[in-house]
């Protein structure tokens, strides 16, 4: 859930050019790739536990030296002004140099703040260099995500100052502004917390991956992969921008970048083949939505996922499969509705490229992704686990002249990666603003009591809290926001009530904050996707949320029932998957109003199957049975009604 800024630019999954990264001098992107080799070299260092002489990384020290490699760019990638765009003013330098030099000065005394404690800061220089990275975190949110989101981490800054001035839950204990820019600098409830773990432990791995991936062209190959299955069928250029988006969120787990890349090419052919612009710009934005959420690699919230519950990643990518394949079926089925409504046929055969040629070039993509996926699941490698992927596909992609990585391809892997890993820690740093906050005035422990209290032992009580929490800060676009303060609030308190899987609980909040992304009034994937297609923006948003309505329904099973996350009995998870998946195409065909051979439904047939679906995914034995003969009496029905047509037909 990595948001982008509005000078980014993604094209055709090739290449990744962010903010002002073209036009930088030749010196400073020479020296900006250099720094990230280095940053990628300390944690290849670092997570294999390597040692020179008997010298290891000091884990402090290792934090610290990240943010002077990589946090430092942020200044160097993302101007303060549009009019600085295509230009690098002094003064962004100059940030840049203060960043690293501060940086620099904790990783030196790195095991003195580890040891003796820098909380309250010792001296005034050191509370004023923690200010001053302070109001730089502030900056480069600004410049990544805009003032909304600023003010937010502002007032996670400025409460702990004044929480004693507060009323019931949100009361908590005082802290001086020395005291309180010194937990964020200097220990683990700040910068040396979550966004450092997140970032040092496990995500560069993976952008690192991610980079190597769109550099030797991943990004096209599954986009002929989607064209060469689905382009042959009943409305294929949507169903082929569905399964691009999917694939390109294997890779990416960026909405945005989602978008920007698959959309500029499937929103067009979805218009040529008759698709309303609302209606291409809002499946692409659906489609784009669950990026975070599909595995293997997914967005940032997942490894943050794995950070909270303190379980190893691979448990969260298995437990995140069936959820994200549930909701690309859903999506799937509606858009062939509407294409067999309106008589929107195939694409052109000229347009299709060949499957089997198309896997002959790209087979090693897919390769690599299964090596990744082997990695995590059965060897239980962690990070190391994208390192290797991504050697293995500099070794195997040598194979084929059209994948191989030539120096060229190497460099736009590396800008890919470097782009990538700045722009995260740009929106993660300030993120540690809002733990720090709650944490440090007592104020989680009261939301979560509260919480505990407002739904006593009645979990769906607690989960309809969550959901309702969540779709709030969606509507002014700070999902991520909502994630942590539900993460660290909700999460253990239903978990706790309801005896739920951790990870469910945590997927569940994920899903209905990424859901803010499609909705009125800010609606970002929904109004980028509109701008691609050159559609109405509102018209769009509320499109995608009908689109996207899977989104609401499938969280609350699989929150409830572990078998989606794919733990316990194989079996057991496959025939709940079986029943979910009939549910679901019960679902999309009433709210599309069509069903697959039977054709399109009237207002009776569609609300019976509505509920139907619904009583099918709740796996409870009764309701299921029951939603089973309500499914089978409307198709049965239907198909009388069929028959009888075509008979009177025929005797006329």
């Amino acid at each position: 859930m990595v948001v982008l800024s509005e000078t980014a630019k993604v094209k055709s999954g090739a290449d990744i050019n962010i903010g002002r990264y073209q036009s930088l001098p030749l010196v400073i992107k020479a020296i900006y790739i250099a720094f990230t080799v280095i940053g990628i070299g300390c944690f290849c260092f670092f997570i294999y536990g390597l040692n020179i002489s008997g010298w290891v990384f000091q884990t402090y020290q290792y934090w610290y030296l990240l943010y002077l490699l990589f946090f430092s760019g942020v200044f160097v990638l993302l101007p303060a002004r549009k009019k600085d765009r295509n230009r690098l003013p002094w003064y962004d330098v100059a940030i840049a140099c203060l960043i690293m030099g501060i940086c620099g000065y904790w990783a030196s005394n790195a095991w003195r703040i580890s040891q003796v404690g820098w909380v309250p800061a010792r001296t005034i220089y050191d509370w004023i260099f923690a200010l001053v990275f302070t109001v730089a975190a502030l900056e480069g949110c600004r410049r990544l995500a805009g003032i909304p989101f600023t003010v937010v981490n502002l007032v996670a800054i400025i409460y702990p100052m004044v929480a004693g001035y507060f009323p019931g839950i949100l009361k908590g204990i005082q802290f001086d502004l020395p005291y309180v820019v010194s937990t964020l600098a200097y220990s683990a409830q700040g910068i040396l917390g979550m966004p450092a773990q997140t970032m040092g432990s496990l995500l560069i791995g993976f952008l690192v991956f991610c980079g190597f991936l769109i550099g030797s062209g991943a990004g096209n190959f599954f986009m002929d992969l989607a064209l060469s299955l689905f382009g042959r069928f009943r409305g294929g250029a949507g169903k082929v921008a569905v399964l691009a988006s999917a694939l390109f969120g294997l890779i990416s787990g960026n909405s945005l970048a989602n978008i920007v890349s698959t959309g500029s090419m499937t929103i067009p052919a979805m218009k040529r083949s008759g698709f309303p612009a609302e209606y291409a710009a809002a499946t692409v934005a659906c489609a784009a939505c669950g990026s975070p959420v599909t595995p293997p690699v997914m967005g940032v919230v997942a490894f943050l996922i794995a950070i909270f519950t303190g379980l190893d990643f691979a448990s969260v990518l298995t437990a995140a499969v069936l959820p994200a394949v549930l909701y690309y079926f859903g999506l799937l089925i509606q858009v062939d509705g509407y294409a067999a409504k309106n008589n929107l046929k195939s694409m052109q055969p000229q347009e299709l490229p060949s499957l089997r040629q198309t896997l002959k070039t790209g087979w090693t993509h897919l390769i690599v992704l299964a090596f990744l996926v082997f990695g995590l699941v059965y060897m239980q490698w962690g990070a190391r686990a994208a390192i290797y992927a991504s050697a293995l596909m500099v070794l195997i992609s040598s194979a084929n002249k059209s994948t191989r990585i030539t120096p060229a391809g190497l460099l736009k892997a590396l800008s890919a990666t470097a782009q990538m890993i700045t722009q995260t820690f740009a929106v993660l740093v300030p993120m540690s603003f809002i733990i720090a906050g709650l944490s440090m005035t007592g104020a989680i422990t009261s939301l979560t009591a509260q919480i505990h209290t407002l739904g006593g032992t009645n979990v769906y009580f607690v989960l309809l809290i969550g959901m309702a929490v969540c779709y709030i800060f969606g509507l002014v676009g700070m999902e991520m926001i909502a994630y942590i303060v539900l993460a660290m609030t909700m999460a253990p308190t239903v978990a706790a009530i309801g005896n739920l899987n951790i990870i469910g609980v945590h997927l569940f909040i994920v899903y209905y904050c990424i859901m803010g992304s499609l909705t009125p009034p800010v609606a970002m994937l929904s109004f980028v996707a509109a701008g691609v297609a050159g559609a109405r923006q509102m018209k769009t948003a509320w499109l995608s949320m009908r689109l996207g309505i899977v989104l609401i329904f499938i969280p609350f099973f699989f929150v409830t029932n572990e078998a989606l996350l794919l733990q316990g009995p194989i079996l057991v998870s496959t025939y709940t998957f079986v029943i979910t998946l009939i549910g679901v195409w019960l679902l999309a065909s009433s709210l599309e109003g069509y069903l697959i051979r039977l054709g399109r439904l009237i207002i009776h047939e569609r609300v019976l199957l509505l509920v139907a679906g619904g009583l099918m995914i709740s796996l409870d034995r009764i309701p299921c049975v029951i939603g089973a003969l309500l499914a089978v009496i409307v198709i049965l029905t239907k198909l009388v009604r069929l028959k009888s047509n075509a008979s009177q037909l025929v005797s006329k």
